[in-house]
């Protein structure tokens, strides 16, 4: 498979190239692509090196698949034009999520959705992906009714300068801010610009591509999202109120036979998710579940994910190895 990397240099895609590896993708040839700055760069793959490539060069070259992650700008721009030259894209921004003719992808539950006419795919937000994850096979058991979910989110989510941020706080060092504010000892309430209606974007992906993913807009959700100095990973407290009640270990059963789900769930031995042991992993991790004992049929949560690895670049991976398992490029 001939495979372009769009945003080859950046932090998630540093992280594709590294997935593809694990995972041992059949790569035959790499492109990676950046912007111009980047161009004639080198990059190690595999053992090989491999030098960027703009991004015409890239359409020109026609590769199998290629691995979005450059921005919504980009993506909207570009993903057209290696689509017209034969080429399938799996997007990681947000530009095509809630396109009616865009298909929204989390393989583990809607990867059978896909055909050889999907010349662009998206990959969901990095917080929706860990959360649908947990709650498909919930919904198709108990139908959900309403989800309330608080994130607190890794400012990788941000990128490399929201990094360095950090790293100059703790270290005393003024610097650039990716932020308004410190994040070091904080909690930033707002990921991503605000909407007319008060929630940021970020919430509002929460609610719109978790009814998208489930294909059901009957399903309520609120969401707010908060950036925490965290590297590892995202976490999610997720309330879920359900048509039908349930017991709390066939909840735990139904999780622990998911594909992709690590439950990890003992008061007694203190075991519970945390983004410190998530990072660099590709599972959702799940536990403190437990009955909300102030109103009938509801469930509470906590949710864990690596989200440059299941949360971007594994997501996005995944979709493509389904791709060539299937036949469909």
């Amino acid at each position: 498979m001939k495979i372009a990397v769009v945003g080859a240099t950046g932090m998630v895609g540093e992280v594709m190239l590294e997935v593809l590896a694990k995972r041992n993708f059949p790569v035959t040839e790499l492109i990676p692509v950046a912007s111009e700055k980047s161009v004639g760069k080198e990059i190690e793959f595999n053992g090989k090196k491999y030098k960027v490539v703009g991004l015409q060069t890239a359409v020109d070259m026609k590769a199998d698949i290629a691995l979005f992650s450059a921005g919504g700008e980009t993506s909207l721009e570009w993903a057209p034009k290696f689509a017209a030259a034969g080429t399938t894209v799996i997007d990681n921004s947000s530009a095509w999520r809630m396109d009616a003719n865009t298909k929204l992808i989390v393989p583990e539950i809607n990867a059978n959705e896909l055909t050889k006419d999907d010349k662009i795919i998206a990959n969901p937000n990095c917080s929706t992906i860990q959360m649908v994850l947990t709650l498909a096979p919930l919904h198709k058991k108990y139908k959900i009714k309403r989800v309330v979910v608080s994130t607190y989110q890794s400012i990788t989510g941000t990128g490399v300068k929201a990094v360095q941020q950090l790293e100059n706080e703790y270290a005393g060092i003024k610097g650039e801010m990716a932020y308004k504010y410190p994040i070091h000892r904080n909690a930033i309430p707002q990921c991503d610009s605000f909407e007319d209606n008060g929630y940021t974007k970020e919430e509002m992906k929460l609610v719109r591509e978790t009814q998208k993913i489930l294909g059901d807009k009957t399903i309520a959700v609120t969401a707010t999202a908060v950036r925490v100095p965290i590297v590892g990973g995202h976490s999610e407290a997720v309330n879920v109120e359900f048509t039908n009640d349930f017991d709390v270990n066939d909840v735990r059963q139904i999780l622990h036979e998911t594909e992709g789900i690590v439950v990890q769930d003992n008061n007694d031995t203190y075991t519970y998710p945390m983004p410190k042991y998530a990072q660099g992993k590709d599972d959702v991790f799940v536990g403190r579940i437990r009955r909300d004992e102030s109103q009938p049929n509801t469930l509470n949560m906590w949710i864990v994910a690596d989200n440059l690895r299941k949360g971007a670049a594994t997501n996005t991976v995944q979709i493509a190895e389904y791709l060539v398992e299937h036949n469909l490029v």
